[in-house]
């Protein structure tokens, strides 16, 4: 049996009024009485009445809800960013429609046009590791839907955008595993799509050059779904450890591809940081439990998503088209683990 709520012309006809009249009891209009209003608001409680959403978007050409595209929910550091998103919606009092990439482009576009389909007042978006093309986030862009990029930026449309500093975060960790002593690190990325990638690696080759210990290019590979599947984090690793060159220490450059190399080495029994060190991208809770611990570059993930979340908000209720547009880089933070430690002599 197919459920219906209740609506304004149930209650009408229980009441024995019109619908006109109950729809402004609803709305504490003067023009009804105070014992009528009493009567409707009673009962419509009794009933779990709720305004029919669609209805009032139609009304008022706004739903109070925001979209937003992620690669996976399941991942620490969007979960905890959708967190910050969701205290700012119902604080603003909107609700929020979460949508996932899967990191694939052809399901990303599938989600941007079902969320818009929705009428949803605002999108919140963070690409997925397949994009190349961004016609679709442009299409909706100049259509007027409100848009705010974060995390895996968009950069260059114009548009509020909201991501950590990725370069130090790829330099600091690169510096730290040279300062204990690691003289062939390798970089396991994204996809090089995206703009977290570029930038990490810009700071990964650039704290490499600093020490003059020279950049080996096959040291360094990209995931194209960023380490969600297991397989192709399995394959970079299989091969760097078969290579004359082998690496005696990784920087891992995202959530997904950090856990998959320590469940490879796990899986090899390769011991970390004896046989090789690690240090990844990762906003897990329990890095430091892990055996060894973990030594990771930590992201503001919920105070990223509430500043996008704030910054979107602030679009859709602006009286006038927004013109000017904001880039929030947030910090990153160096944990030093044991996953990490100084090198010992062979």
């Amino acid at each position: 049996m197919k459920y219906e709520a209740i609506t304004i012309k149930d209650i009408a006809k229980a009441l024995g009024l019109s619908t006109s009249t109950v729809s402004r009891a609803l709305r504490d209009s003067y023009e009804i009485s105070s014992e009528t209003k009493d009567r409707v608001l009673a009962y419509a409680k009794e009933m779990n009445y709720r305004p029919n959403p669609i209805a009032l978007s139609l009304k008022e050409k706004r739903s109070s809800s925001i979209g937003v595209l992620v690669s996976e929910i399941a991942n620490s550091f969007f979960s905890q960013a959708i967190n910050g998103i969701e205290s700012v919606a119902q604080e603003k009092g909107y609700n929020v429609i979460i949508a996932q990439s899967k990191e694939d482009f052809e399901r990303e576009v599938s989600a941007l046009h079902y969320l818009a389909s929705r009428s949803v007042d605002g999108i919140l978006i963070s690409v997925s590791a397949g994009t190349s093309d961004f016609s679709t986030i442009n299409d909706l862009y100049l259509r007027g839907m409100p848009l705010v990029s974060f995390d895996r930026v968009v950069d260059h449309l114009n548009m509020h955008k909201v991501k950590v500093d990725n370069y130090k975060g790829g330099y600091d960790a690169t510096q730290h595993l040279i300062k204990n002593g690691y003289k062939k690190i390798a970089c396991i990325a994204s996809s090089a799509y995206l703009s977290i990638t570029e930038e990490r690696v810009a700071g990964y080759k650039d704290a490499l050059i600093e020490k003059k210990q020279g950049i080996d290019e096959t040291l360094i590979d990209y995931c194209l779904h960023s380490g969600l599947i297991y397989e192709e984090v399995e394959a970079i690793m299989d091969k760097l450890m078969k290579q004359k060159n082998k690496p005696d220490a990784i920087l891992a450059c995202s959530d997904k591809i950090t856990t998959n190399i320590m469940r490879y080495c796990q899986d090899k029994k390769i011991k970390i940081p004896a046989k090789i060190a690690l240090l990844g991208f990762s906003n897990l809770d329990l890095t430091d439990l892990l055996t060894p611990s973990l030594s990771v570059v930590k992201q503001p993930a919920a105070e990223m998503g509430r500043i996008a979340a704030e910054l979107l908000i602030k679009m859709i209720e602006s009286k006038r088209p927004t013109s000017t547009f904001e880039e929030v880089i947030l910090p990153t933070e160096l944990y030093q683990r044991a996953s990490s430690a100084k090198k010992t002599k062979p």
